[in-house]
């Protein structure tokens, strides 16, 4: 008889100091059980894809968060989002545990730096109690000085500080078209544009006319009326049966409430997703709101003033220029503090709890961000060095913290600021379980577990369990070389730039007039602090001014375009070269499980093609859309081609499963009767990278998409993986093999924001051998990265700094390698001159 849970826990005795896993099979883990010492660094390593994630988070974390929510009340819980319940036998000695995920969960519109690490609470207090008020403006509470309180929020804006109005000759930008055409470009998709079609036709407007055929006073009220009249609807007949049903006394279906074009825009732009919003964007025009200019409070907020300062202008400061503005109040020394006792104590109180706040984000490489910045400008790095700062701050005890890679986005001399946190966090009584790829990271690991030895299928076994000197003798360690080899091979055969893109007088944030020099067909990566300024130079600079020229077309794939209006310089030489402009970045490819990898990279529309041409699918009449599961024809009628049922439980993690009535297949029982080459299309969406790489042989088409997508790594993924399952380096990789898979269309320039970011070493060599690809074909590479192996293997390196924000902006270096590599003022150089002792020659 096999063993219950409690049974197999019971047979295992366990070091109570140790957590102790027992049999876990999420995702592609392969049962496995293994322990680990609390109150230590925990280190998950491994390949991309390998499971460590499956094991930190969805494993160790995820049935933490379990065991926490059964003591909470029932109506409590379902307002928490809850991790799915993870398939483990058992795991002994979890502590509570907190997640510190590359997350944008909680990065809204109006949420800001400040309310994110609750400075921004103190700082209104701070204005409430101790602020210079004007004469005439009586005290506030502390909720008036905030723009998200009707108390505080500017009238005009609502606390946004922009204004929105309707761009009225966008709405119809084809006036040939009627109403029922789809004139009227800026109504909601499907039902409800039918709706609104219907309720016009009942106010016995024309809905088939032409537009441009229809008065101008009907136009007028269409698009633009703040009226809103109801009718009955009958949805299923037209104009002239509805209005004989009603004559009839017919009860109607529902009874439909007219909005004008400008109403529904207005309204869903402001309340709407950032996706509802990019779909409005090109019929808003927005504007600093020109009752507040952009500050988001009334005048009253903004007439109270501290240390010279509106609150709105605190917000603009960096938070290492507010440490330097608070610190002498917090330290009792500053000239303007209040006379009266407890007002003075108090607002000692209050600048020392924000300066002790304002330290510990500086140390996490954060000093250079605003308190006013907006939590969605910021990188997913960024966000989770925030969430650790707060855990530091709060000074919990007992906790496990699972990370998720903390040094993404960190410069190698940021890094040793996180490690000092870290500790502290581990000396504080606490233990940390980190995935992390970067090797400085892992060096100081206190144990390591390497999860392996390969990627999906290949992965969920523990290639290394113990102290991380002993895994230099695990041969099966993908980890291995790159920690403890002391040589190690170039990568790529660098080439000696002969032209140039040459940019002068470019000022955006904190660069300013600055002129710099960039090899065409070679690989240039920029580095620098945080804050020193490189994604500025990279996706707004080099976008915006390439934008400009004739020749050169916009921001043409992957990833939303920054905005690039307030750039100022120009091109003087190199621009003409270049005929398209592409960025790839980590965002995913797809927000639904209906995209994945193969109809993200198009070869599914050739697979779709092979089993339409069998004799069988001939015979039945299937035409290639029947092998689509986004279409009713082909698609299983119960989960509508999703493959999974989800039952969302009120009080409880909702529960997923694969579809009774197709058993995750995702088409109807007919699509599947047809096979090619003994394959039903289910079957060849189950196949991976790798095995449809000999599947497909002879099939050019496919291959040439299979073909990149192994060269960055990425064999193991399977061609239905949906897209919501991929990382964001997984995502990039793929975006990166398409572009390697279309024909060649004139020399383009490739822009990368940190591409080794969350990739192991092993996968990031991968990476640059693609990216050395695009470069020996005459394209241009420039990337932003921290990891000095990749910037030992560019042919040109620029170095912004020396610091962070005001302190930054500028070429502190340029050239090659070695040349940079000897910089005395850079920070980088001592980090770089490390790796290049270790790289050997060039690749012959």
């Amino acid at each position: 008889m096999t063993p219950t849970r409690t049974e197999r826990a019971a047979q295992q005795k366990v070091d109570s100091t140790d957590v102790s896993v027992h049999g876990a099979r999420t995702h592609n883990l392969k049962d496995v059980s293994l322990s680990f010492p609390r109150d230590a660094i925990v280190i998950f390593t491994g390949v991309s894809g390998s499971g460590k994630s499956s094991l930190a988070f969805d494993t160790l974390y995820a049935e933490a968060q379990r065991r926490y929510l059964e003591s909470v009340a029932p109506h409590v819980r379902h307002l928490i989002e809850q991790a799915p319940v993870p398939d483990v036998d058992n795991i002994d000695g979890l502590p509570p545990a907190v997640a510190l995920q590359q997350s944008r969960a909680g990065a809204q519109e109006r949420s800001t730096v400040g309310s994110l690490t609750r400075i921004s609470v103190t700082l209104r207090l701070l204005f409430s109690r101790a602020g210079h008020y004007p004469e005439g403006i009586p005290f506030m509470p502390a909720e008036a000085f905030s723009p998200n309180n009707p108390q505080g929020a500017c009238t005009l804006c609502q606390g946004t500080g922009r204004t929105h109005e309707v761009k009225a000759d966008a709405l119809v930008p084809d006036e040939s078209l009627s109403i029922r055409e789809g004139a009227i470009a800026a109504w909601p998709n499907g039902w409800g544009a039918k709706n609104l079609r219907t309720i016009l036709e009942m106010l016995d407007y024309d809905v088939d006319a032409p537009w441009k055929t229809l008065s101008a006073k009907d136009r007028q009220w269409i698009l633009f009326t703040d009226e809103q009249p109801s009718v009955p609807v009958f949805p299923d007949m037209n104009a002239k049966q509805q209005k004989a049903a009603i004559a009839a006394g017919m009860k109607p279906d529902y009874t439909g409430t007219y909005t004008s074009a400008k109403r529904y825009l207005l309204q869903s732009y402001a309340g709407g997703k950032e996706s509802v919003k990019k779909r409005l964007s090109p019929f808003i025009a927005t504007a600093p709101c020109p009752a507040c200019q952009g500050k988001k409070l009334n005048p009253n907020a903004l007439a109270v003033t501290f240390a010279g300062y509106d609150i709105a202008g605190m917000g603009e400061l960096t938070l290492t220029q507010l440490k330097t503005l608070l610190l002498p109040f917090a330290e009792g020394e500053a000239a303007s503090l209040p006379k009266e006792t407890a007002l003075r104590e108090a607002t000692t109180r209050m600048a020392s709890d924000i300066c002790g706040r304002l330290d510990q984000l500086e140390k996490l490489g954060l000093g250079h961000l605003a308190l006013g910045r907006q939590t969605t400008m910021l990188s997913s790095g960024e966000l989770q060095r925030i969430r650790l700062a707060t855990q530091l701050i709060s000074q919990l005890f007992g906790v496990l913290y699972v990370l998720d890679e903390p040094s993404a986005g960190l410069h190698p001399d940021d890094v040793q600021a996180l490690l000092h946190s870290l500790r502290s966090l581990l000396e504080a009584g606490n233990s940390l379980a980190i995935v992390e790829h970067n090797l400085d990271v892992i060096a100081e690991a206190d144990w390591l577990i390497e999860v392996g030895p390969g990627p999906g299928r290949q992965g969920g076994e523990i290639v290394y369990n113990g102290v991380p000197d002993g895994l230099e003798k695990v041969t099966a360690s993908r980890t291995a070389p790159y920690l403890f080899s002391q040589q190690q091979p170039g990568l790529r055969q660098r080439n000696t730039p002969a032209s140039w893109l040459r940019l002068e007088q470019v000022s955006c944030n904190n660069i300013s007039a600055l002129d710099v020099a960039i090899p065409l067909e070679s690989m240039t990566v920029i580095t620098g602090v945080s804050g020193s300024g490189k994604s500025t130079l990279l996706t707004r600079v080099l976008p915006g001014l390439l934008a400009r020229l004739d020749n050169t077309p916009g921001d043409e794939e992957a990833g939303e375009e920054g905005e690039t209006s307030d750039v100022q310089g120009n091109i003087v030489a190199g621009g003409d070269s270049l005929k398209r402009l592409i960025r790839i970045d980590q965002r995913p490819i797809g927000r639904t499980p209906r995209s994945n990898l193969a109809t993200y990279t198009g070869f599914f529309d050739t697979v779709r093609k092979l089993f339409a041409e069998t004799d069988e699918a001939k015979r039945r009449g299937f035409t290639a859309s029947r092998f689509s599961f986004n279409l009713p024809e082909g698609r299983c009628p119960v989960c509508e081609g999703q493959g999974q049922i989800t039952i969302e439980l009120m009080f409880m993690p909702g529960v997923s499963a694969p579809c009774s009535a197709c058993g995750g297949a995702r088409y109807n029982e007919e699509t599947l009767k047809i096979r090619w080459q003994n394959r039903t299309v289910a079957d060849v969406l189950d196949l991976t990278v790798d095995e449809a790489v000999t599947v497909f042989e002879g099939n050019d088409t496919i291959q040439r998409s299979l073909t990149a997508l192994t060269a960055l790594g990425l064999g193991y993924l399977k061609l239905g993986q949906p897209a919501t399952e991929l990382s964001g380096g997984e995502c990039q990789r793929i975006k990166l093999a398409w572009e390697l898979q279309r024909a060649q269309r004139g020399k383009t320039l490739y822009l990368l924001d940190e591409p080794s970011s969350g990739l192991h070493p092993s996968d990031t060599d991968k990476l640059l051998g693609v990216l050395d690809r695009l470069v020996q074909r005459g394209d241009t590479v420039i990337m932003a990265e921290h990891d000095m192996r990749i910037a030992a293997e560019a042919d040109w390196v620029i170095d912004l700094g020396p610091g962070s924000g005001s302190n930054g902006g500028r070429v502190v270096a340029a050239g090659t390698p070695e040349t940079v590599s000897q910089a005395a003022e850079s920070l980088t150089a001592p980090y770089l001159a490390s790796k290049l002792e270790k790289r050997t020659a060039d690749p012959q």
